[in-house]
């Protein structure tokens, strides 16, 4: 069975050890102590509570969309030319980049340091585990 750190688990849900450790001890999250004394988070635990949130990961509530891969993070570039925009996004340990025209990024107001939601919808996804490669 695959078991996280409390450190993992927080990485792999963009907050703090800290804040996982409060879920834990609050009994939203199950976690069990390993043999040296740590706890550690059974993956089907974690994916279970990660599915059972309300809303989205940030808890904005019910979103009219069929995109359900939303990254919030901050905006860590912006370069406009005549018609074209890109935009850089680091939501937590992920660089999210976005070609967009340069109208839909200045309506959104998109500036380095703004915070936005990069919200990812693809016919095609490649999943990989990294233990296997």
């Amino acid at each position: 069975m695959t078991t996280f750190r409390i450190s993992e688990a927080a990485a792999l849900l963009g907050v703090s050890a800290d804040t996982v450790r409060r879920w834990v001890d609050s009994g939203r999250l199950a976690a069990a102590r390993d043999d040296h004394g740590h706890r550690i988070v059974p993956g089907a635990e974690l994916a279970a509570f990660v599915r059972d949130r309300p809303g989205d990961q940030d808890g904005h509530g019910e979103r009219f969309s069929s995109a359900r891969n939303r990254m919030r993070g901050i905006v860590t570039g912006v370069v406009r030319d005549g018609v074209m925009a890109k935009v850089d996004i680091q939501a937590g340990p992920f660089r999210v980049v976005s070609l967009m025209s340069r109208e839909a990024a200045d309506e959104l107001g998109l500036e380095v340091g703004v915070v936005a939601d990069a919200v990812v919808k693809s016919t095609t996804v490649v999943v990989e585990r990294p233990d296997a490669l």
